[in-house]
């Protein structure tokens, strides 16, 4: 078919072979020179010019577009053309998915198949069943676009297509990476970028490479990610392919905003956006200032970072099917003023944002009425060029047609009644938390409360009396008239007992309100706790970092209190010799590590979780919405890793 578009142009216009292919498109000469060698035609050139006419409008004006491809189909139809109708299926299945009207380009896409296999055209019908794989693909219907991509591929295979065999094999990487499976859709990526480098398919290789580097960008393996979209870039810029080159520069924007690399991010994504400026393509532009405008957020930059959403925000409430990009500069907005700490401006954009996404899916239920609707009028369209039969078949037609819009509509109320209910699940979940929150707070201040009123009971209370009383006992020490040197020994041991009580209740005291914690901080009062454990029981080596500052007291306690319980923890049931503590605040928040060489225990045996002291870490440690992770087997020791983000 390409071939007979171009003998057509050529008998149109002799200078044409040398415009490039998008530039006819656009040309309005050859429009309108094609235009009057249709209206001297007939048969079967005259179905080839109006096919022509429909792939040359179909960037131009797609109604016209669609007007000639029906034509083409009757005139087709008249003199039994099958080649030529299955063209203008074709076409227009391409034209119907360039609308997203899903259901009418795979309507289309099985009217051609028929034909094609009729003609036993098989590389035909296997380019069809990639088409169709890619409308599934957008749908999200993953398991039916595989299918589609796999009949594709063996037929590419049976008839050594290699450049089909490439495409198909990319085509199921791209469908593997949108269902999360990304180490597949990496290996089928790598199978297809080989047999474009055998074939020295250039144009292939810059999007599978562009493919491939965001495989590697969902698995986290940056430099990887990075590597390929440099490939990509290369490759585009070699080529000329700008759609492609914009695409790479913006992805790999985005990488080095993920790996904090912000002054290499800036170039890769204003060179992206100037390119879509030369494309006329206001869509890619909005995306990529508003993935500018988060690097600046990141740069703590908020003015260039306001100016570029503004602008952003203007394009695309201006600009055609640009709400998903709307609604995430909303968000970048949101983060914007919350970053500034503008928190009434950072609500109103959370909830325009919000409302956006409703809207959202509002417009997709939409536009499925839409392509219902144009399905309809072509089903419609087709029974009146069988007029008979759609006589005969017209009120089984409109019963069906009318329960179908019933069920949709009956459909569209359940959605709308669902979504209610679930922001009322959502509603009465928040308000658990955050009473779950609340008792908790409360349930460990009233623990610390007690811990205080008794501390102060022993060293005031029961502290002073033992003070007393060895004060009284020392008093008699003189008067007592000891007959022997066993009497004199007795008495020394019971001073000795009261005031070895007194050392200890003052320990104990100390140890449930530390000292050192309310006056010096987190990292003294462990230090002061490890101090008095006796090295010939347990060596313990303690490490501190960026712990100058105080925090706050929750926060302090907490941890103070989970790093206590899991010292005496080791001290009593793992038998280690040693015992190393890492403490360290950072950006992040405060990370600790307690590592012994016990014996150990087995992490999976559930009732070693059954016991308070490690449930109180865990329910201490979730407080502070942090984690805590338990590595140990018997006999090699344990290492308690416990993560706290502090704002």
């Amino acid at each position: 078919m390409e071939k007979i578009r171009l003998l057509l142009v050529l008998f149109a216009l002799v200078n044409m072979c040398s415009i490039p292919p998008l530039e006819a498109q656009k040309n309005k000469t050859v429009l309108d020179s094609l235009e009057k060698i249709a209206a001297n035609q007939k048969d079967s050139s005259l179905v080839l010019t109006l096919n022509e006419l429909t792939w040359q409008y179909r960037t131009v004006n797609r109604e016209k577009a669609i007007e000639y491809g029906n034509r083409a189909i009757e005139a087709g139809k008249k003199i039994k053309f099958n080649k030529g109708i299955a063209q203008a299926f074709n076409d227009l299945g391409i034209i119907y998915f360039d609308k997203e009207n899903y259901d009418t380009a795979i309507l289309l896409y099985n009217k051609a198949i028929k034909i094609r296999q009729q003609l036993s055209d098989e590389k035909g019908i296997a380019k069809l069943y990639n088409k169709i794989g890619i409308v599934y693909q957008k749908q999200g219907l993953f398991d039916k676009a595989l299918e589609q991509q796999f009949k594709a591929l063996a037929l590419f295979e049976q008839s050594g297509d290699k450049t089909g065999i490439s495409y198909s094999l990319n085509n199921i990487g791209i469908v593997n990476q949108n269902m999360g499976l990304y180490y597949k859709a990496i290996e089928y990526q790598e199978r297809s970028i080989r047999i474009k480098e055998e074939i020295a398919d250039r144009y292939g290789l810059a999007g599978s490479y562009v493919n491939i580097a965001n495989n590697y960008l969902n698995l986290q393996q940056y430099t990887k990610a990075e590597s390929y979209y440099h490939k990509a870039i290369a490759i585009t810029r070699l080529i000329g392919d700008k759609e492609y080159l914009s695409n790479a520069l913006n992805n790999l924007g985005n990488l080095y905003l993920l790996t904090h690399k912000l002054n290499e991010a800036v170039p890769a994504i204003s060179e992206s956006y100037q390119i879509r400026d030369s494309l006329h393509d206001t869509k890619g532009m909005v995306s990529c200032l508003n993935n500018l405008a988060n690097v600046y957020i990141e740069k703590r930059m908020y003015d260039p970072a306001e100016n570029s959403l503004n602008k952003a925000l203007g394009m695309g409430l201006k600009a055609v099917n640009c709400k998903p990009e709307v609604n995430k500069i909303y968000f970048s907005l949101a983060k914007l003023f919350e970053a500034k700490g503008e928190n009434d401006r950072a609500l109103a954009m959370y909830k325009l944002y919000s409302g956006t996404k409703d809207s959202l899916y509002t417009d997709e239920l939409s536009q499925r009425f839409a392509e219902l609707d144009t399905r309809y009028k072509t089903l419609e369209k087709e029974k009146t060029i069988q007029q008979q039969q759609f006589d005969l078949n017209r009120k089984n037609y409109w019963l069906t047609s009318f329960g179908g819009l019933l069920i949709l509509g009956a459909m569209l109320g359940y959605s709308w009644y669902r979504r209610y209910k679930l922001r009322q699940v959502r509603k009465i979940q928040t308000e658990i938390i955050k009473q779950q929150d609340l008792s908790t707070r409360a349930v460990l201040r009233a623990e610390e409360n007690e811990r205080k009123r008794i501390a102060a009971d022993l060293h005031d209370g029961v502290g002073q009396m033992m003070s007393v009383a060895k004060m009284n006992l020392s008093a008699f020490e003189n008067e007592l008239p000891f007959k022997t040197a066993h009497q004199k020994s007795a008495y020394e041991k019971v001073i000795a007992l009261v005031d070895e009580s007194c050392r200890e209740i003052r320990s104990i005291s100390h140890q449930m309100t530390p000292n050192a914690l309310l006056k010096s901080g987190l990292s003294s009062a462990i230090k002061e706790f490890l101090d008095k454990i006796d090295s010939r029981i347990i060596t313990i080596n303690l490490h501190t970092e960026g712990l100058n500052e105080r925090m706050d007291s929750n926060v302090e306690t907490v941890c103070y209190r989970v790093i206590q319980e899991c010292v005496n923890n080791v001290i009593k049931h793992s038998d280690a010799s040693t015992l190393e503590i890492s403490l360290i605040k950072d950006v992040d928040g405060i990370a600790a590590t307690i590592e012994d060489n016990g014996k150990g225990f087995n992490t999976k045996d559930q009732a070693k979780f059954e016991g308070i002291g490690l449930k109180n870490i865990l329910s201490r440690i979730q407080y502070l919405k942090g984690t805590v992770d338990f590595d140990s087997e018997p006999g090699k020791g344990t290492l308690v890793a416990i993560h706290v983000p502090v704002a």
